[in-house]
């Protein structure tokens, strides 16, 4: 089976089709389709005979299931179907949440799985949309139209595709509407859900930051460990996601402390933010392709001292240091922790990547650093 996990509207449901359409016979099942959704509750037997798995076929069918998640009793669905028709249909399974609970804990798949995870439109996808089990990309110009819709309209394919300001707000609403109104009201035990809507709204001013689970729970009216749960929670449903910090060999590091970013960064009014969570992203979503293909183990970090010391982001490869990344709005002097950093890290690679840069058709990973790149070279030679 192979798993496609991700946010709302990213293109999970069209990434499915195209793949399953590859093949001669497959089929679609929805769960939000009433018609379908009965075929869900009369069983296994009952989608494999509506799939033709009955019948003799030159090639294994192909079978995707959307939305699965929201069927209460959909873990124990998918281990039954599979263990009865692993040898006879291939099995793609969307969701917009759960899917991440196989990963971190269940244990009744193990073993009958891969998963993908699926993100936002990113600046090399939109340049070099060809697939490629690389992990770096030679630098490609980004147009400059396709590179305001993205800081603007964020990475989600309409409101990037529409570029529209009105059809931008529109989308935005529906979509938190949906969140809330549908997605953590029918999948979560949560009642104040105005609370939760008010704590996501405060997360606005959060993103890029530490997250202050105390002042929040002032704000919203909760307790601290509640804001933790909510946060949790929002996270799960890919509302937001955090990094926590690297401390090994750097002096004096916090431990604990997370950072905090959207996964639609055009939400975020403040520019210089908005420009560090856009990076966030990027580099989320490079660490999490590049896992999920079997390149090696990478993870995404932040450097900061107790002395405020601090880089932004840090990319380990195989538990190892690999890359410093310091996010600036204008070009700027080197910011001098990255120099400290990179000794102490012994990391690969250190840049400062400044918005206000043109591209240059020029390799960021040749140079150690730390150096100076333009946001929109390094950027389209991730994923």
């Amino acid at each position: 089976m192979v798993f496609m996990m991700g946010p709302r509207q990213t293109g999970k449901t069209t990434l499915s089709l195209e793949a399953s359409g590859e093949y001669l016979n497959h089929s679609y099942f929805n769960w939000d389709n009433p018609a379908e959704k009965l075929l869900f509750l009369e069983g296994v037997k009952a989608i494999a005979k509506q799939a033709g798995l009955d019948q003799l076929h030159a090639e294994k069918p192909v079978l995707v299931f959307d939305e699965i998640h929201k069927f209460g009793k959909w873990k124990n669905f998918l281990k039954g179907f599979f263990d009865l028709y692993e040898k006879t249909a291939r099995i793609i399974v969307t969701g917009s949440s759960k899917l991440d609970i196989y990963k971190r804990g269940e244990d009744s798949l193990m073993g009958r799985y891969f998963y993908y995870r699926i993100h936002p439109l990113s600046v090399a996808e939109i340049v070099s949309p060809e697939w490629t089990e690389i992990e770096l990309r030679s630098p490609r110009a980004i147009s400059d139209e396709d590179w305001t819709a993205l800081l603007m309209h964020g990475g989600f394919p309409e409101p990037f595709l529409q570029r529209s300001s009105h059809f931008s707000r529109r989308w935005k609403s529906i979509r938190k509407e949906q969140l809330f109104r549908e997605d953590i009201r029918d999948g979560t035990r949560i009642q104040e859900l105005a609370q939760l809507e008010l704590l996501a709204d405060l997360l606005l001013s959060q993103a890029a930051q530490a997250m202050d689970y105390f002042s929040l729970s002032k704000k919203v009216g909760v307790s601290s460990d509640t804001i933790r749960r909510w946060i949790k929670v929002l996270k799960s449903f890919y509302y937001c996601f955090s990094i926590q910090p690297w401390s090994k060999n750097v002096a004096r590091s916090l431990i604990k402390e997370r950072k905090l970013y959207l996964w639609d960064w055009s939400l975020i009014e403040d520019e210089g933010q908005r420009h560090e969570n856009l990076v966030a992203s990027h580099l989320l979503k490079a660490v999490h392709y590049w896992t999920d293909l079997g390149l090696g183990e990478f993870d995404l970090y932040y450097l900061r001292t107790k002395d405020q010391h601090e880089v932004d982001f840090l990319v380990t490869k195989e538990k190892k240091p690999w890359f410093l990344v310091e996010v600036k709005t204008k070009a700027k002097g080197l910011n001098s922790a990255l120099y400290r950093f990179l000794e102490e890290t012994n990391a690969s690679h250190a840049f400062q990547v400044a918005f206000d840069l043109p591209f240059i058709q020029k390799d960021c990973f040749e140079e150690k650093g730390p150096i100076l790149v333009p946001a929109r070279t390094f950027l389209s030679q991730l994923v």
